[in-house]
This record gives structure tokens, sequence and C-alpha cells, in this order.
């Protein structure tokens, strides 16, 4: 879905039919939910104690990711750049879950 969204923005920002911009923004604000909801499971869901303990950095991780899913994210903007950024915020919670995953 974050991948989407930043997809969303890129293909916003090359665009200039109004019709195409109003559609782009309401998929990428449903696709910034999706992801904010994706992020909420995972964090609620699959990670427990002992992954917090091991991995202090987790919670912040994960607060930092959904609010750039957000309204003040991805979600009411369309800069590529903060798209950009929950990618990478995505991908150092995704390295965590893999090595949890491994051991």
């Amino acid at each position: 879905e974050a991948e989407s969204v930043r997809a969303i923005a890129e293909k916003y920002q090359g665009n200039d039919d109004p019709a195409f911009r109003a559609r782009a923004i309401q998929i990428k604000e449903a696709r910034s939910d999706l992801v904010k909801h994706h992020l909420w499971v995972l964090w609620t869901d699959y990670f427990k104690a002992p992954h917090f303990e091991k991995y202090p950095q987790l919670n912040e991780l994960f607060n930092e990711a959904t609010k750039l899913a957000g309204a003040g994210g991805t979600k009411g903007t369309n800069d590529v750049a903060v798209a950009d950024a929950l990618l990478a915020k995505i991908d150092e919670i995704a390295a965590i879950f893999w090595e949890t995953k491994a051991a």
C-alpha cells in the first residue's frame, strides 16, 4: 500500500488533469488509511513484549510510520519525499520483522 501511495503521489505531480488529480487524491488517502491499518495490526497483533525489549526503537518507528501515513503525512500531502520517508520507516520495521521471524 505504501508503494502505491508513493506511485500515486508521483503520478499526481506529473498530471495536470483536474479530474485525474481529484481521483488520485481520493485513492492516495484511502491507501494511506490502509497503510496505517496494516501498521497498527502488525504493531498490536504481531509484536509482543520480548520484541519491544529487544528492539526498543520499535514503538518510535511505528509511531513515526503511522504519523507519516496520516493527515500530517501522505494522507495530507502529495509530496513524493513524504512517501519516501514513509517507505523508509516501513523498511526499518520490515527488517526487524524479518529478524524476529528468523529467530
